[in-house]
């Protein structure tokens, strides 16, 4: 599997949700939790799709709600392997909400989140390569890597390694 290459394409998830009550707060809106909660499933979705085998969150970069999400509303996640290092990856997420009355679409949130592939003992092994098509993903790809950079800067720094 280590010389393998797959499709960033190949990766891509969309995952849909229909908010609840048993999702919401008191204001009708989406606990953020919950959003998290779909966020790291799609993703996790894509990066096993990529590796062809189980893989484990390592990090989630910061997650900021740029606008609310109420009852009966449609929300849909779009994930996609953006960077493939030896070990890990970053898988990219945005969500949208849709709602269904009006037809209008918000952007709710984006993520980026790292996930480690692992062997049967647990262990991490090496990820396929990433095959890469069009400008606009070849900048994700770019983007990705400065972000990579830095995580790594970051935690060196923040546990003294």
């Amino acid at each position: 599997m280590a010389d393998q290459q797959y499709k960033q394409t190949d990766s891509s998830v969309i995952n849909t949700h229909l908010v609840l009550p048993s999702h919401t707060n008191a204001l009708n809106s989406i606990f953020g939790g919950v959003i998290m909660s779909w966020i790291d499933i799609s993703a996790a979705i894509a990066a096993q799709r990529h590796c062809r085998g189980a893989v484990v969150t390592a990090s989630i970069d910061a997650l900021d709600f740029i606008a609310p999400v109420y009852v009966g509303w449609v929300v849909n996640l779009k994930s996609q392997v953006n960077f493939v290092a030896r070990t890990s990856m970053e898988v990219g997420v945005r969500v949208d909400a849709e709602n269904p009355r009006t037809g209008e679409v918000f952007h709710t949130a984006s993520a980026y989140l790292t996930f480690v592939s692992i062997n049967e003992e647990g262990k991490p092994q090496k990820v396929p390569g990433l095959w890469v098509e069009g400008e606009k993903n070849r900048q994700r790809q770019a983007a990705a890597q400065v972000r990579r950079d830095y995580r790594l800067k970051e935690k060196k720094e923040k546990y003294k390694l």
